[in-house]
């Protein structure tokens, strides 16, 4: 069995690397880290999440702790989990990692020297490089994360143009073919690795949670909750956040299992890092699958998961504006009008090329980034109701009764529940307004918690009569 300082690692380096649970014998690692640690550009296809990249990026801190300083370009969303990631690499090793999410701080410490690892966007690195405190020909290793995912991928340009040619280039990306010329232009003669074993196409069913970078860990809690299982596995690409989630998720499930190999049979399974195609296939093997998609993972989780079944979170729901689900009454409203045969007749070889959901969304971007060209088609009525129910906090109810109620003794889809305010004589539940009143007949009459209950459509608080 190799050992991780026969890959070319540094001792602290390796001891770094195996506490967030990668061994030597695993492929990624033999693959990447010594081509790293000894100087060689690398371009790897991995999913989009930061996690693969460990042994590499232990390979260029091994070369950085012997002189020389490094840049990782990150998308803007992602640097915190870099920044993370390379903490826990460098720290026993004693190099110093920056992540800069302004120029300020950066700034300073560029100019002092104190920086080893400079982790920041394009647009933050184009502002130090304007500034004369990031100088590119000293660099000795330039680390690119997924650049189909920054939102100019030409930005760099300004940046690798001072590169030096002996500089060592790293890219990671889950699209190769949408950053050839990146790598035809900054990384020629690269070692090319693929951990993508996408044969047979996507699989599922899955059911994916859209949540941005730094709230995945405290989302967690919510979809427990949401989902209620009766056994559930965290699965993760390394262990880079197991005790943040064991801390969080432990308070409202004891029974957790947090695993980054193959996940025990039965039960609701999440991937908290998005999984290859390859271990998607194990995980839906041994349970149902919950993967959380971060900004900028989308495209990924397309190709790898189909069907796909979105999950809203409470905390998620409450975040959309008035604006935004005005819209979707909008859109709902022309569906339901019939089918528009021209538009259809329009899009229709988009569809046999993109996903759907992609090129919807494209649309719904060109109609609310339109101006005042075209007019935002806002309904009159609102585009949720509240619906009154008399049972509350003190008669023992939780959201999820009344959840339960409305899913398996009413059979309203889970995605038409909105925010459940629990009060403590009542509650109320939010519901897509031309199915309030249909949804609260049903509902009047059921019992909760053993308490026969009344249910109506809020109408708000009554106002009072002005005198003129």
């Amino acid at each position: 069995m190799p050992s991780f300082q026969e890959l070319h690692l540094t001792l602290p380096t390796a001891t770094a690397l195996e506490r967030l649970g990668w061994s030597p014998d695993d492929a990624a690692a033999r693959d990447t880290a010594p081509t790293a640690a000894r100087g060689h550009n690398l371009v790897a296809f991995t999913p989009p999440v930061p996690g693969y990249a460990a042994p590499a990026l232990a390979g260029v801190l091994t070369r950085l702790g012997a002189g020389g300083r490094g840049l990782l370009l990150s998308p803007a969303g992602q640097l915190d989990v870099w920044g993370l990631l390379a903490h826990e690499l460098a720290r026993e090793a004693g190099l110093r990692v920056q992540v800069a999410r302004g120029t300020a701080r950066a700034l300073r410490r560029l100019r002092a020297n104190a920086v080893d690892l400079l982790i920041a966007s394009p647009e933050t690195a184009l502002a130090l490089l304007g500034r004369s405190a990031l100088r590119m020909d000293s660099l000795a290793a330039v680390f690119l994360a997924w650049p189909e995912s920054w939102d100019d991928e030409d930005s760099i340009t300004p940046l690798m143009q001072d590169l030096p040619k002996e500089a060592q280039r790293v890219i990671y990306t889950s699209a190769p073919d949408r950053v050839e010329g990146l790598v035809e232009r900054y990384a020629r003669k690269a070692l090319s690795v693929s951990g993508q074993a996408l044969a047979g196409g996507p699989i599922g069913p899955v059911r994916t949670v859209s949540v941005p970078w730094g709230r995945r860990v405290s989302a967690l809690a919510e979809l427990i909750e949401l989902l209620d299982p009766a056994s559930l596995t965290i699965w993760t690409v390394d262990r880079s956040y197991h005790a943040a989630i064991a801390l969080t998720v432990g308070l409202v499930e004891p029974e957790l299992h947090l695993v980054t190999a193959d996940a025990p049979a039965g039960g609701t399974i999440i991937a908290f890092d998005l999984p290859t195609g390859e271990r998607l296939r194990q995980l839906l093997a041994a349970g149902d699958v919950v993967m959380l998609v971060p900004p900028g993972t989308e495209r990924y989780a397309a190709r790898i998961a189909e069907p796909r079944r979105p999950l809203l979170l409470p905390g998620l729901i409450d975040a959309v504006t008035n604006v935004a689900a005005a819209r979707r009454a909008a859109i709902l409203e022309a569906i339901e009008a019939g089918k528009p045969d021209r538009a259809l007749l329009t899009l229709g070889p988009l569809f046999e090329r993109y996903d759907p959901a992609a090129v919807a969304a494209a649309l719904y971007e060109l109609w609310t980034n339109s101006g005042s060209a075209v007019a935002s088609p806002v309904p009159d009525v609102p585009a949720t109701a509240k619906i009154y129910v008399g049972v509350g906090k003190k008669d023992g109810a939780t959201a999820n009764d009344l959840v339960a109620v409305l899913t398996k003794e009413l059979r309203v889809e889970r995605g038409k529940i909105g925010r459940i305010e629990l009060r403590d004589a009542y509650s109320l539940i939010e519901i897509p307004a031309q199915d309030a009143e249909k949804v609260a007949a049903a509902l009047n009459g059921t019992t909760v918690r053993r308490k026969r209950v009344t249910a109506r459509v809020d109408r708000g608080p009554t106002r009072k009569a002005v005198r003129r």
